[in-house]
C-alpha cells in the first residue's frame, strides 16, 4: 500500500468510533421487537418444526468451535488483496509499481531482497496497520481465535508484499502490518462485539451498523453469510469505561518547529478501558480481555493519535481488601502525530494495570509498561528520500487516573519511546520521544461534564545532516465530556460475592 491518496478516507472514517462507542455503553437499548402476543406465542410454540434438510449446519458457536470456517477468510483476505491492487493500479501514483503479473510475483519470492522501504509515515505506520486489522477481523468474525487470525495478518501480509506490488518487499512492513494490525484489529472486533451483545434478543438495525462502522470485517461477514455468523463473540460482561470528548484547541508552546503550527482548532477524541480489574467474577483467559483503546482528531493536522495495550498473556492478583491488578505480557500499537514530528510503534512490553482504593470514595488507577517494539519517528520535515527513521524501539508507559467520588477525575499518562539505529538503514543515529497528557474531568449533571487538558510532546534527534534535531509542542484544549454508563470508571468490588468463573 503506497502513496497519499489512500490516507484521507481511513482517517476520517475513524471518528464514527467515537459516536458509536459511546452508545454502546449507553444502559437503555436501541428499541426491539415487540413480544409476541399469548395467541401468537402459542401458534409458535405449536408450529412444526423445520425439516432437517433446513436447519442449518454449520452454525458458528463461539463455545465449541462449530461452525467456525479457515476457508472463507482465506479467500476473503485474497478477494480484498485483489481490489486493493486493482484500485492502486488504476487511481495510485506511481501506478506500474501495482501492475503485477505472475513474473514480478516469482521475482520477488525467489530473488528480490528485503528492503526498508521509503513510503511515507502514515501509509507505512497508519494505512498497513489498518490494512492487517482488516486481515485480522476477516478471521475473528468467521470464528477463529485470536492467534489462528494473526496467523491471517501474517499470511495477508506477506501475500501483498509478494504479488501486491512489483518493488523489493519490504521488512517493515512484514513487522507492522501483522503486529500492528493485530494490536489494532482485536480492540475493533471486541468492541463491535460488545455492542452487538448489548441489549435483549437479536441486535437492531443501529446496532448491526454501529459494529460495521467500528469493525467493518465483522459487519461484512454478518450481512453476507447470514445467520452462518450471527453468533456474537461473549464479552464475559467486563468492566468498562467510556468517555468522548470535543472542544477547542489551543497551541500554547512550540519550539524549532516550521512556520506552519496552527495555534488554534478543534479536537475530539474517545477512551475505551474493556475489563479494568477488580469485578468479582470476571477472568483473563484469551489475548485481551484487558484492553485500553485511545483515539483523537484535530483540525490542526486531520489525525493526531491512536494508542492501543492490550494483555496477551496474564492472571489477575489481590491485596488486602482495596487493590486489585492485572500483570502479564502486554501488546501494544502507537501512532502519535502532534503536528511538527511523528512517533510510531509496534510492542511487547511486561507491565501491570491496577486499581486501589485509597478511602471509601478516592480510587487510583494505573498502567506501568516498560518493553521493546519496531519503531519509526521523524519530523514532518523531509531529509532525503525518507521524512523518518525506522529502529528497535524501547519503549515506557506509565498512565494514572484518581477518581474522586462521582464528581471528579484527574488523568496524567506519560509515553517515552527511544527509536535506536538497531534493525535501522541509519545505524549511528537516534531519536527519543517524549508525551505528556495532564487532565482534570469535572462532572456537571448526569453523564455530562467539563475538562481542561494539557498535552505536551518532546523529540530529540541525532542524526548527521537533519534540520530539526530539538523540537517540542504543548497544547491546552477545554472540553465537553460525555462518560459512558460507569460514569468515572471506578470499579466495585468491595462487599461484592464474586460470582462464578
Amino acid at each position: 500500500m503506497s502513496g497519499s491518496r489512500h490516507t484521507s478516507g481511513f482517517y476520517w472514517a475513524l471518528l464514527p468510533y467515537a459516536f458509536v462507542l459511546v452508545l454502546a455503553t449507553q444502559g437503555t437499548g436501541f428499541a426491539e421487537e415487540p413480544a409476541a402476543t399469548p395467541v401468537l406465542q402459542a401458534l409458535l410454540e405449536a408450529a412444526p418444526a423445520p425439516p432437517p434438510s433446513e436447519v442449518p449446519k454449520t452454525v458458528l458457536s463461539w463455545e465449541t468451535g462449530a461452525g467456525r470456517s479457515y476457508v472463507i477468510p482465506a479467500v476473503e483476505v485474497i478477494g480484498f488483496l485483489f481490489l486493493l491492487n486493482q484500485f492502486d493500479r488504476h487511481f495510485v501514483e506511481p501506478e506500474e509499481t501495482y501492475r503485477t503479473g505472475t513474473k514480478s510475483a516469482w521475482h520477488n519470492l525467489t530473488d528480490s531482497k528485503w528492503v526498508i522501504d521509503t513510503d511515507p509515515f502514515a501509509v507505512n505506520q497508519f494505512l498497513h496497520p489498518v490494512q492487517g486489522s482488516i486481515f485480522h477481523g476477516l478471521a475473528r468474525s468467521a470464528g477463529l481465535n485470536f492467534w489462528e487470525s494473526f496467523g491471517y495478518d501474517i499470511a495477508g501480509s506477506f501475500l501483498w508484499k509478494i504479488a501486491g506490488e512489483t518493488g523489493a518487499p519490504s521488512i517493515n512492513d512484514m513487522i507492522t502490518t501483522p503486529i500492528g494490525g493485530a494490536f489494532l484489529g482485536e480492540p475493533l472486533f471486541r468492541m463491535a462485539s460488545l455492542l452487538l451483545e448489548k441489549g435483549d434478543g437479536a441486535p437492531g438495525f443501529w446496532r448491526e451498523l454501529g459494529a460495521a462502522v467500528i469493525s467493518p470485517p465483522t459487519g461484512f461477514n454478518r450481512l453476507v453469510f447470514g445467520n452462518r455468523f450471527d453468533a456474537v463473540y461473549p464479552s464475559h460482561d467486563p468492566a468498562i469505561f467510556t468517555r468522548f470528548q470535543v472542544g477547542a484547541t489551543l497551541t500554547s508552546t512550540s519550539h524549532n518547529v516550521s512556520d506552519t503550527v496552527k495555534e488554534n482548532g478543534a479536537t475530539g477524541d474517545i477512551s475505551f478501558a474493556y475489563g479494568l480489574p477488580g469485578k468479582p467474577g470476571y477472568s483473563y483467559t484469551r489475548p485481551f480481555d484487558y484492553f485500553d483503546f485511545h483515539f483523537t482528531a484535530v483540525t490542526a493536522n486531520t489525525f493526531e493519535s491512536i494508542n492501543t495495550r492490550g494483555l496477551l498473556f496474564g492472571t489477575d492478583y489481590a491485596s488486602g481488601d482495596s487493590y486489585r491488578g492485572v500483570w502479564g505480557l502486554y501488546g501494544s500499537y502507537d501512532y502519535i502525530s502532534p503536528q511538527v514530528f511523528r512517533v510510531s510503534s509496534s510492542a511487547l512490553s511486561l507491565g501491570t494495570t491496577w486499581q486501589w482504593w485509597l478511602s471509601r470514595a478516592v480510587a487510583l488507577q494505573g498502567t506501568a509498561l516498560g518493553g521493546a517494539g519496531y519503531g519509526a519517528a521523524g519530523s514532518i520535515r523531509r531529509t532525503g528520500d525518507r521524512d523518518y527513521h525506522y529502529g528497535v524501539t524501547p519503549q515506557a508507559l506509565l498512565a494514572l487516573r484518581l477518581i474522586l467520588g462521582d464528581r471528579v477525575m484527574i488523568d496524567l499518562t506519560g509515553h517515552e519511546y527511544y527509536v535506536s539505529g538497531v534493525g535501522s538503514t541509519e545505524p549511528h543515529g537516534w531519536e527519543n520521544i517524549a508525551r505528556g497528557n495532564a487532565s482534570f474531568t469535572l462532572r456537571i449533571w448526569g453523564r455530562h461534564g467539563v475538562a481542561l487538558q494539557y498535552v505536551g510532546s518532546h523529540r530529540d534527534a541525532r542524526y548527521p545532516n537533519i534540520a530539526y534535531k530539538d523540537q517540542s509542542v504543548g497544547t491546552f484544549s477545554l472540553m465537553y465530556v460525555f462518560l459512558g454508563s460507569s460514569g468515572l470508571g471506578a470499579v466495585e468490588w468491595r462487599g461484592v460475592e464474586a460470582g462464578s468463573r
